[in-house]
């Protein structure tokens, strides 16, 4: 694994793992979805429905391969079957980060690694879709953890056809004005029990912390994972609210801009040495910043 002590700590996955592979936003309605998006600057293209008969996705891809997913329900979707999918109170809802998912290699030495160092990961569960054009996508994905899947922790996904074909739907990225997903904010209750689960699955040094009165939160970011949590600072807050509703899991993403210059930010953060500026929550219905790409 890259740059982990493994004479020392064979058990652990480390932060230069947490490639984001995806992070996913979803909602009741795709197409209104899309034009959020849109209206930001952001173009997406349609990725078709997925194998289960319940949701369909849409996509903006970028230059290192990750992409946002905008995931809704099929308009013929059995109501039951949707009630029973896993993300089921985030698709009933107008918008909203959802999960977010890492690129594995070896699902199955990954999944002992963490299983060793405490750490619940689910068996593998193969899945797909088809896109528009018929190029047919298949993939497992296993969940690490006890919550929603992809909330607290990310889940894995591993492609057994190219992943290209399911980040490059027309073979290249869908915009060149960012690189790349490149933190998922994540809400948490307690910050100092988040770091610690964190720590504890991965190779990650002590936190550093700050206050973002703001946003509202109290910040952790510990090392070089791409994660950075936030915990309330009021009861009743946005972010307060939105955790005793949803549970822990991601609040808000950002991306790594290539020209930042382009777009006008509503607001601006600076989060341990660097800037994220957002574009405004009210016209997009969800947090997404952007930070210069490295």
């Amino acid at each position: 694994m890259r740059g982990c002590l493994l004479l020392f700590l064979p058990a652990l996955l480390c932060a230069a793992d947490l490639k984001i592979d995806h992070a996913t936003v979803a909602g009741r309605d795709l197409k209104k979805m899309q034009a959020a998006l849109e209206a930001i600057g952001i173009p997406t293209v349609f990725g078709g429905p997925h194998a289960n008969g319940v949701t369909e996705m849409a996509l903006a891809s970028f230059s290192d391969g990750s992409y946002l997913e905008a995931i809704a329900i099929q308009p013929t979707a059995d109501s039951q079957a949707v009630d029973r999918h896993e993300w089921a109170q985030f698709l009933k809802e107008d918008a909203m980060p959802c999960a977010w998912a890492v690129q594995i290699k070896d699902l199955a030495a990954d999944r002992r690694r963490l299983q060793a160092a405490g750490i619940a990961v689910s068996e593998p569960v193969r899945a797909g879709r088809q896109r528009p054009d018929g190029v047919r996508l298949e993939w497992e994905t296993a969940d690490v953890g006890a919550a929603v899947r992809g909330s607290f922790f990310p889940f894995f996904i591993h492609d057994f056809t190219p992943r290209e074909h399911r980040a490059f739907p027309q073979g290249k990225p869908t915009t060149r004005d960012f690189k790349a997903v490149t933190r998922v904010v994540i809400g948490v209750r307690n910050l100092d029990t988040a770091i610690e689960q964190y720590r504890k699955a991965f190779e990650l040094p002590p936190a550093i912390k700050q206050v973002d009165n703001e946003f509202g939160a109290q910040l952790a970011m510990v090392g070089s994972a791409p994660v950075i949590f936030a915990q309330p600072l009021k009861s009743g807050s946005w972010l307060d609210t939105r955790i005793e509703k949803f549970g822990e899991g991601p609040c808000a993403f950002i991306l790594g801009a290539t020209r930042p210059g382009r777009y006008r930010p509503a607001s601006k953060s600076r989060w341990f040495g660097f800037d994220v500026s957002w574009f405004d929550p009210q016209k997009l219905g969800w947090r997404l910043g952007f930070e210069s790409a490295q």
